[in-house]
Order: C-alpha cells, then sequence, then structure tokens
C-alpha cells in the first residue's frame, strides 16, 4: 500500500511517546548502523534521554508518524533563524513501511503545517540514493559540502526555500 493510498497523519509527540519514537528510530536506523558503522552519529545509538530532549525542545517539536491509525515513525523539526528556517532531522521510518510514499506525505505534511516558513534544511546519507531522489524529487537542493562520517558514510546537505 503507497502512502498515497494509507491514511497518513503527524501527531505531536509528548515525553511519554518517548519510547514509542525510540523503539521506532532504533528499528529504522539500525540497518544503516550495521552498514556505515557511523556509531558516533547514527541515531540507532543514541539513548532514550536524546529522544526526550528532542520532545521537550522549546525550538522544535517531534511529530510521531502515524500511517491507518498506527505509528510508523517520526519526524523532527527545529526552527532555526527567526522561526522562518526550519531543519527536518532526524526523520525516519519503520523499515517495513519505507518505499511506500510514508515519508514524502509526512515531509508534505510537515510543510503545509508551516506555511511561514520561508527555507527547510535537512541532511541524509550521499550513499543512500533512494533518500537523496527523494529529497531532490520534492524540490530539496543539495548545498554545501559533503561532510564524511568516516571511510563509509558521507552526509551531505539539502536546503528547499519556499
Amino acid at each position: 500500500m503507497r502512502g498515497s493510498d494509507m491514511n497518513i497523519k503527524l501527531e505531536v509527540a509528548v515525553e511519554k511517546d518517548a519510547g514509542l519514537i525510540f523503539d521506532i528510530q532504533v528499528r529504522a536506523f539500525l540497518p544503516l548502523l550495521n552498514k556505515y558503522q557511523d556509531f558516533e552519529t547514527n541515531p540507532a545509538n543514541e539513548t532514550i534521554e536524546r529522544v526526550v530532549k528532542r520532545i521537550i525542545n522549546p525550538q522544535g517539536e517531534v511529530y510521531k508518524i502515524i500511517a491507518d491509525g498506527v505509528p510508523v515513525g517520526a519526524i523532527c523539526v527545529v526552527r532555526k533563524e527567526d522561526g522562518v528556517m526550519f531543519w527536518i532531522g532526524p526523520m525516519f521510518i519503520l523499515p517495513e513501511k519505507q518505499g511506500k510514499g510514508v515519508a514524502q506525505k509526512a515531509i508534505t505534511l510537515l510543510m503545509e503545517m508551516f506555511p511561514e516558513v520561508t527555507s527547510w534544511g535537512l541532511a541524509s546519507l550521499l550513499e543512500e540514493e533512494r533518500n537523496c531522489y527523494l529529497y531532490e524529487k520534492m524540490g530539496f537542493n543539495r548545498i554545501g559540502d559533503h561532510k564524511a562520517l568516516n571511510e563509509k558514510a558521507t552526509l551531505v546537505f539539502y536546503n528547499k526555500v519556499c
């Protein structure tokens, strides 16, 4: 079932959602941690306390991504530059729900919620071509230099001007 066929919505996460979000985050990022061995930066290696800090951050929100009534991921946003620039990250979807349009729908819903935002930014692994393709298809442009995380993984940065 594609994201366009699923009922996708975003719900603001609260502190009691930290365990659920942490579990989904680990499940979503563990394959990438195993593949790229980026132990310092991969969200699968974070603590639940880090998830709580994101949820309670006054400069941002964490949204649960709900597909057909079931939590399948989360998307974190942080306000930058007087609230007109937002940073997306991390965003993650359960492995079994990836590739079905859920992330695209979640980003679209998020942007619709904040029409005042003039610029969106995010980072992705260069080696994850499907993710890069998604962001570019959604109007994000690759900017700046690459940042090598290790010999296997490189971060690339994206921006979308609204």
